[in-house]
């Protein structure tokens, strides 16, 4: 029997492949991003079977079963008759801490980070330095490259105040205070 083309072929050490980190590539899992995963991890066991032992989902559609129409139509049938459903009873994961870390996690409140990019807040800021609360005039400006209408240009300005970090930042630079401000500003500005 004659052996094949590749395996016949002269063999040729690559210098240019380093063989730890090939090694490496091949056997790591990946990273993972998550602290109470990684720490709960064996590497000597398939992701499946980490997962499982973790309380979590591999594959979502295998643990979360869809009936079709053909399959209620057979338990519909099924169920006139007294035969006997045998009951199949789940394992309890010996990792439950993990699910229930990530499910505190996820409920846990988050603190709203939201910030504009700084080329809207100089745009912005340059509108309402230069127009103050023309909103009409601000969307005739030359600078408006993106055509934005008066409307738009308004709620940009609104979101921006909403943002006490970088609004408080704005008003310390212009030397202003929210009270040095008239009620028709402000009253406008909060539209």
């Amino acid at each position: 029997m004659t052996k094949l083309r590749k395996q016949r072929r002269r063999k040729v050490y690559r210098h240019n492949v380093s063989r730890k980190r090939l090694r490496n590539k091949i056997e790591s899992v990946g990273k993972i991003s998550c602290k109470e995963i990684a720490e709960a991890w064996d590497k000597r066991k398939s992701v499946q079977t980490n997962m499982e032992e973790m309380g979590l989902s591999y594959d979502p559609n295998k643990t979360i079963k869809i009936p079709s129409n053909k399959q209620k139509l057979k338990v519909s049938i099924t169920s006139n008759t007294n035969d006997w459903n045998e009951e199949r009873i789940e394992a309890k994961p010996t990792k439950c801490y993990v699910a229930e870390a990530l499910e505190t996690d996820a409920k846990a409140p988050r603190v709203k980070m939201f910030r504009l990019p700084k080329s809207q807040v100089q745009w912005v800021t340059y509108l309402m330095d230069k127009y103050g609360q023309d909103y009409k005039a601000m969307a005739r400006d030359t600078k408006n490259y993106n055509q934005e209408t008066w409307k738009q240009i308004r709620a940009k300005i609104k979101k921006f105040k909403n943002i006490p970090e970088q609004y408080s930042g704005y008003l310390k630079e212009r030397n202003l205070t929210e009270s040095n401000m008239s009620d028709a500003e402000l009253s406008d500005g909060e539209l």
